[in-house]
């Protein structure tokens, strides 16, 4: 009998899940695993948590469809709750396997895990077969090795479309043999015994964002077939409110619950059957995109993580990077800089654990460029605070709107424009902020350019009913010009 392990990480699903497929191909016995890593649960940088109760809610809820889908395939979950260089090693002698089949990803910790794992089960002559399986183009398509790629995103983009091609998704196993396990084997543990408060799902909140598989494809069939909403991705994809304004498939992605391929296999068949159109190609770009930090981070590792950024570019941040002695961060986290945008978007993160990719530039933005407090600290924060966080979107992202990062971006986001210019009549501002919703949207956007008489007919007192702006925006605005 060959037996091996399959190792779950950010691959959570059985469609295109290539560790799954070949060890049910090569193998007598598939041992299903995933550890819930308690690292994940404490505190990471800057005495932040690492990840907060809307990701670790998604991360549970998706491990049970993982175990239902397995259960549906005639094979079982195996459920531990421990570090992984610790856990797989035990699993795989415990059930005699010959190898274990796992998932591999840029991130720094994700290699530094991967290799002791690797290290551990090669002292037991057990090897680990890796794949990678998180992006749209498979590393060794790539025209350029992700180590020699372009640090600027439209040449690398044009070359990848011009010399690469998407492979096709990889047929789910039509049977899982798992051996018996103990019923208290894949018992999945509560939000509790992982240490993590539990949350409700915010009704205000774009979606509930239900995590797995299940609840990944049914949002492609919402959105892009009952709702044929793929047809103006484009032109609605910078919407505030609603389910439908994006395809909000982030999460699943995240996650791994849905795989990139399989999202573009459904874009495909999209244009085929109904249209095609630059709103449906916009979809793919955003892929992309994402393909494009994920290949960064192979080649410039934990460089995303300094100061400085990839670039080394020099710039003066507001010391100390310590949140617990920030006033400036801890405003900006709190939703309370008296900027309303900023403080809707940060609201609606901190309520639901989501927020619009145009929020996101635009609170990025207020941290670094105006506030100037060290952009890390805002990466750290989204980090402890999304449901759909990735490491390389995130710190790629943040690193790039804080100047430090790709495509050495230096504009900044004048967020009243911003505001105006997305939510002309303030509903999403109103939505997250309801202490703002007597005023008209030019004061919704602006409620500094009240005089006190105004403030009293409206019944909005800056001070006390909404906090005044602790910056003189449009001051800072004109400095930075």
């Amino acid at each position: 009998m060959s037996t091996a392990v399959v190792w779950f990480r950010d691959d959570l699903r059985v469609h295109d899940n290539e560790p799954l497929a070949l060890a049910a191909h090569h193998h007598d016995e598939v041992v299903p695993l995933y550890t819930f890593d308690p690292r994940q649960y404490a505190e990471g940088m800057f005495g932040l948590p690492k990840k907060g109760p809307h990701w670790a809610r998604f991360r549970r809820e998706s491990v049970l469809d993982l175990r239902e889908s397995l259960r549906a395939l005639g094979g079982e979950l195996l459920v531990r709750h421990g570090d992984p260089e610790t856990v797989v090693p035990e699993v795989a002698e415990a059930y005699g396997a010959d190898a274990v089949h796992c998932q591999t990803k840029a991130g720094t910790e994700e290699l530094a895990t991967e290799n002791t794992v690797r290290a551990r089960l090669a002292a037991d002559d057990v090897s680990l077969e890796r794949s990678w399986t998180h992006t749209l183009y498979h590393l060794h398509d790539l025209p350029d090795p992700a180590d020699e790629m372009q640090d600027t995103f439209t040449p690398w983009r044009k070359s990848v479309e011009r010399g690469a091609s998407v492979r096709d998704s990889i047929a789910t196993p039509e049977h899982v043999p798992t051996p018996d396990l103990d019923a208290r084997e894949s018992t999945v543990p509560t939000l509790a015994d992982l240490g993590v408060e539990s949350v409700e799902v915010e009704e205000r909140g774009v979606l509930p964002f239900e995590g797995g598989e299940s609840a990944g494809t049914a949002r492609v069939e919402a959105y892009f077939w009952e709702g044929d909403h793929l047809r103006e991705y484009k032109q609605t994809r910078n919407g505030l409110l609603g389910p439908d304004f994006s395809s909000k498939l982030s999460a699943w992605l995240a996650h791994g619950c849905l795989s990139p391929r399989y999202v573009h296999g459904e874009v495909e068949r999209y244009e085929d059957e109904r249209v095609s159109n630059e709103d449906t190609y916009w979809l793919v770009f955003e892929l992309l995109w994402r393909d494009f930090f994920q290949f960064q981070f192979l080649k410039h590792g934990a460089e995303f993580f300094h100061r400085d950024g990839i670039r080394g570019v020099e710039k003066e941040w507001r010391p100390p990077a310590d949140p617990a002695t920030c006033e400036a961060f801890e405003t900006w986290a709190a939703g309370e800089t008296g900027l309303p945008f900023v403080d809707a978007n940060m609201r609606e993160l901190n309520e639901t654990g989501y927020m619009s990719n145009r929020g996101r530039q635009n609170v990025a933005s207020f941290l670094a460029d105006f506030l100037q407090v060290d952009w890390r600290l805002g990466a750290a924060y989204f980090e402890s605070r999304l449901v759909d966080y990735d490491v390389a979107s995130n710190w790629g992202n943040w690193a790039y709107q804080a100047g430090v990062g790709n495509d050495s971006r230096d504009n900044y986001f004048y967020v009243p424009g911003q505001a105006e210019r997305y939510d002309g009549d303030a509903a999403y501002v109103k939505h997250w902020l309801p202490e703002l919703a007597p005023l008209p949207p030019e004061y919704a956007h602006h409620p500094w350019r009240m005089s006190e008489e105004e403030q009293a007919d409206h019944g909005v007192q800056l001070g006390l009913d909404y906090p005044s702006p602790m910056v003189d925006i449009d001051a800072r605005y004109d400095e930075m010009r």
